[in-house]
């Protein structure tokens, strides 16, 4: 079988990390990159050793040599590309959040299924290996049934962290082309991607977010923080929160963003810890098992946060090379993690109880 050939849409930092799936890979290529800044598309196709350089998404579409696309793109163009990519042929690969609405979402999943493409949505928090080591714990019985899954994020600054252009930032902050604030929304379809993945799927939420205002480029942006998210799973007795703090003069080393991650899994039996994952925060082994008394540290490899973007990248591929298998996160468990994240906003703005499988 001749190698997926793929194109990188949005050469923004992040692709950085996206790329790296691709090395020194024998089932799969980038070919083709594409920006509408052609310095920056060209910058990175030299780096990345890509001959062909774009800088209109349409010639990726037309390049038949293509079949994958990467969309990389702001939040609000998600649902538009995923279509044009499936009419024409080509699989997708589209940046968490999935879309700006479940309608949106639904367009994309019909799309796909009816040109008979895969769409998948990339999200690295559930292809984190302590969190997959955690996953195929709790299916084990390792610490019983779940009965709570906590979650935490916090933002910092630290010297080693990215420097992020505010260019990259600024549509982050305009609702119509982000759909949300930047770390509920935006950073926490992550954790929302998480929390679905560890304990399933959700009847409802309960969620208070708060808006701190922020000086940045001349004026006031209002970051979605801190906010506290409560939830009921559909497993019977099983809870889940979700706290994110804005901490700017907390330091945090990192070789990416600042933010310190954090997970707790209480079962009936135990405990699972997942002590970090874009940043080293608290001084503890990645994973660690409490139960029977005692505090365990379960060894995993492929703890840094890119690690994470050669698994869902290579994951991808084998999904695509063998046909055997499902997407971890495929259309519509990306959906669901969406309505999941959108019923927080819901419930913040309405101060009521919003159940995910209503969010249109």
């Amino acid at each position: 079988m001749k190698p997926i050939r793929a194109a990188i849409v949005g050469c923004g930092r992040i692709s950085d990390l996206h790329q790296l799936g691709y090395r020194n890979c024998e089932d799969a290529e980038i070919i083709a990159v594409c920006d509408t800044n052609k310095a920056r598309a060209k910058k990175k196709a030299q780096e990345w050793g890509v001959a062909r350089v774009y800088t209109d998404y349409q010639q990726v579409l037309d390049d038949p040599e293509v079949d994958l696309v990467e969309l990389l793109t702001p939040h609000h163009l998600h649902c538009s590309m995923t279509v044009q990519a499936s009419r024409a042929g080509k699989h997708i690969s589209v940046q968490k959040p999935m879309a700006l609405s479940a309608a949106e979402a639904d367009q994309m999943i019909a799309a796909a299924n009816q040109a008979g493409v895969l769409l998948r949505v990339y999200e690295t928090f559930v292809y984190y290996a302590p969190a997959v080591r955690a996953k195929a714990m709790l299916e084990a019985g390792e610490i019983g049934e779940i009965r709570a899954v906590r979650m935490h994020v916090s933002t910092g600054t630290g010297d080693t962290a990215w420097e992020v252009p505010l260019s990259a930032w600024l549509w982050r902050f305009n609702e119509k082309q982000c759909g949300g604030g930047p770390l509920v929304f935006d950073h926490g379809y992550h954790l929302f991607s998480l929390g679905h993945y560890l304990g399933g799927p959700v009847e409802k939420v309960f969620a208070w977010i708060e808006q701190t205002p922020v000086k940045e480029a001349g004026g006031i942006v209002k970051i979605d923080a801190p906010a506290m998210i409560m939830f009921k799973y559909k497993a019977p007795r099983c809870y889940g929160e979700f706290d994110v703090e804005y901490t700017p003069k907390m330091r945090i080393y990192s070789d990416y963003y600042a933010d310190d991650d954090r997970i707790e899994i209480i079962g009936e039996k135990g405990m699972l810890f997942i002590n970090r994952y874009t940043a080293k925060t608290v001084d503890l082994p990645p994973l660690m098992l409490f139960k029977d008394g005692k505090t365990t540290p379960i060894p995993v490899e492929g703890i840094e946060w890119h690690d994470s973007f050669i698994a869902a990248t290579r994951d991808l591929i084998e999904v695509l090379k063998t046909g055997g298998k499902q997407a971890r996160l495929d259309g519509p468990a990306g959906k669901a993690v969406l309505q999941f994240t959108l019923a927080a906003l819901q419930s913040a703005a309405t101060g009521r109880e919003v159940r995910p499988d209503d969010v249109k």
